[in-house]
């Protein structure tokens, strides 16, 4: 008993917390483009940027900053459940990340792998991923549907509260 005070009581002092679940941010109808949608102020922490379309041709956005040194950390993901689960990856939504500089990345759906998320007991897909240094300054992200889906795109690795502004 006295260790397990001890180490609650050193994770206190030191600031520490376990592990949690990304932060949700739900992109809404009028997100339509990036400079419409939420601006995640620091793209290091977690975020999970969840998407829904109602047919093809529906883009929703959003931005996120990262400074110079920052690591730009994207995971596509589909929850494994239908319709989505059931789409071909022709069908999909497209992901398009333009960087600061204007490089533009258009996520390719590489994988189906397997993820159980234990915060929310839900089953997802991993289907691309993107790890690289980030150019410093604000990123777009695009998503556009070509059927009836739902998406999470999530971004950053911190597991610590974040801000988000919407306008």
């Amino acid at each position: 008993m006295k260790k397990l005070f001890g180490a609650v009581l050193a994770f206190t002092l030191l600031g520490l917390t376990p592990a949690s679940a990304h932060q949700p941010v739900f992109l809404l109808d009028t997100d339509t483009t990036a400079a419409k949608g939420p601006l995640l102020v620091d793209g290091t922490v977690s975020f999970a940027v969840q998407a829904s379309f109602a047919k093809a041709g529906q883009k929703k956005a959003f931005r996120a900053v990262f400074k110079d040194g920052d690591q730009l950390a994207v995971q596509y993901l589909i929850i494994d459940q239908p319709p989505s689960n059931r789409l071909k990856n022709n069908l999909l939504p497209q992901v398009t990340i333009i960087a600061p500089d204007g490089k533009k990345t258009v996520m390719k759906i590489t994988e189906r792998t397997v993820f159980y998320e234990k915060y929310s007991g839900t089953n997802y897909f991993y289907l691309s991923r993107l790890d690289a240094p980030a150019k410093e300054g604000i990123y777009s992200f695009t998503i556009t549907a070509r059927a009836k889906s739902a998406v999470t795109i999530a971004v950053g690795e911190q597991e610590i509260p974040g801000e988000v502004i919407r306008k």
